[in-house]
């Protein structure tokens, strides 16, 4: 199997930094992209290059912000320059927001879309024309089950996955005539570092107004560590392994993946193949069917 040349975003820790060392290690030309390479980020930088090159495989690693478009175009280019191609680009990069719906303001809802729902927005856009040119392509979206169904306190970083989905969705069908595939991978409750992470709301009015209520995001985070059974912990590899199937396919791709931990099932891969028989019902009346 020839090495595809892959592009993903957020790579500097989570689902993208495992995707980036198991198509490396797949023997795929990997460009892990991240913020400040040269500086909070330049040890973990270090890392993904040494561990591939321990492999006795290489990963290159390129500055890029999804929330900055010139910086999206920049790094985009460069892989074009240096490999003349882009097979597959994989859109990881993300933060979550958890905390009363409420107490985000505008502009805080507006910087959780600038990387979870724009980002992709300019790298797909970046990578299309690329793609188009070529005849072929894959776009991947990491999601979230929640970008499927809906939890209390989530609702800032739910609303930006559900926009994902629908973009990625209509990528799907739009695309299909370029051979390009656009699917999406919907993750479940793995660990990760976008809880702790995740930004304060901003409207300390409206916390102060909810009460008591407006402890419970903050007793989610502390809890979230000791939520999964610790004898049989959750494996984000699983992750890494299913966009890595998705990237090796040679043919079309289902639209989307859903990776659960070991042994849980929430009911998102039902209510995926419900919907899908609804939306391929509607295109059908429509006289879309080749487009699915």
């Amino acid at each position: 199997m020839n090495g595809k040349v892959v592009v993903v975003t957020g790579a500097s820790s989570g689902f993208g930094k495992l995707t980036v060392l198991e198509l490396a290690r797949r023997g795929h030309t990997v460009v892990a992209t991240m913020r400040d390479i040269e500086g909070r980020n330049a040890k973990v930088r270090n890392e993904l290059i040494e561990a591939a090159k321990a492999e006795g495989q290489v990963v290159q690693v390129f500055e890029m912000d999804v929330a900055d478009e010139r910086s999206v175009n920049s790094a985009v280019e460069q892989v074009i320059q240096q490999h003349g191609k882009i097979d597959a680009l994989i859109n990881n990069a993300g933060t979550m927001a958890v905390g009363i719906t409420e107490a985000y303001t505008v502009a805080d809802v507006e910087r959780q879309f600038a990387v979870n729902f724009f980002g992709s927005v300019r790298a797909d856009r970046a990578v299309l024309p690329h793609m188009r040119a070529a005849g072929s392509g894959l776009l991947v979206h990491v999601t979230s089950l929640m970008g499927r169904v809906i939890f209390p306190f989530f609702g800032v970083y739910s609303a930006s996955k559900f926009a994902l989905e629908a973009l990625a969705e209509a990528y799907r069908y739009e695309l299909k005539g370029f051979g390009i595939d656009s699917v999406i991978v919907e993750p479940g409750p793995f660990p990760s570092n976008l809880l702790s992470s995740s930004p304060e709301p901003s409207d300390q009015a409206v916390l102060t107004s909810y009460g008591e209520v407006a402890s419970i995001p903050g007793q989610i985070k502390e809890s979230s560590s000791s939520a999964h059974d610790p004898a049989n912990p959750p494996r984000p590899q699983m992750v890494a392994d299913a966009i890595a199937q998705l990237v090796e396919a040679t043919e079309r791709r289902p639209l989307r993946t859903v990776v659960m931990p070991e042994g849980m099932d929430l009911g998102v891969e039902r209510m995926n193949e419900a919907v899908s028989r609804v939306q391929n019902d509607m295109l059908a009346a429509l006289g879309m069917s080749s487009m699915v």
